[in-house]
């Protein structure tokens, strides 16, 4: 199938998605912040760039894109171009693993939430992190 759009506006379409400030990010960290807990952000020392860290508990946050990551529930796959988008979200996929490997070696706690995770039930979400961080700043 035949791409609808030229490419000039497929390209400006592209430019446009956001890859940090999402809307499901923006949403995790007001919450976050509304409970009292602080962090830093997009912190790009660190494998993978994690969206959301709390550096004194060593807890890195990922909000994974369910398009850009291949979630198992919303991932949809383009009608257009479908080797390349296959390839694509496979290498995301891989390269998330790699970062979460990486980080736990170095001592880190990894939380990966999907998208949809965080737009269905946000106080769940901000939970799971809070758990998580309150559980390494004990142990540690």
């Amino acid at each position: 199938m035949v791409d609808v759009l030229t490419p000039e506006k497929r390209r400006l379409n592209m430019s446009r998605i956001r890859g940090v400030n999402t809307k499901p990010e923006m949403l995790l960290r007001s919450a976050l912040h509304a409970k009292g807990l602080r962090f830093r952000l997009h912190r790009r020392e660190l494998p993978g760039s994690p969206d959301i860290v709390f550096v004194k508990a060593r807890v890195a946050v990922f909000v994974d894109g369910c398009f850009w990551h291949g979630c198992p529930e919303h991932g949809t796959s383009p009608k257009t171009n479908r080797n390349f988008w296959s390839e694509k979200i496979s290498g995301n996929r891989k390269r998330d693993k790699k970062a979460s490997l990486e980080l736990g070696t170095m001592g880190w706690k990894v939380v990966r939430i999907w998208e949809h995770d965080v737009r269905r039930n946000v106080p769940h979400a901000v939970m799971a992190i809070e758990r998580t961080v309150r559980r390494a700043l004990k142990s540690g």
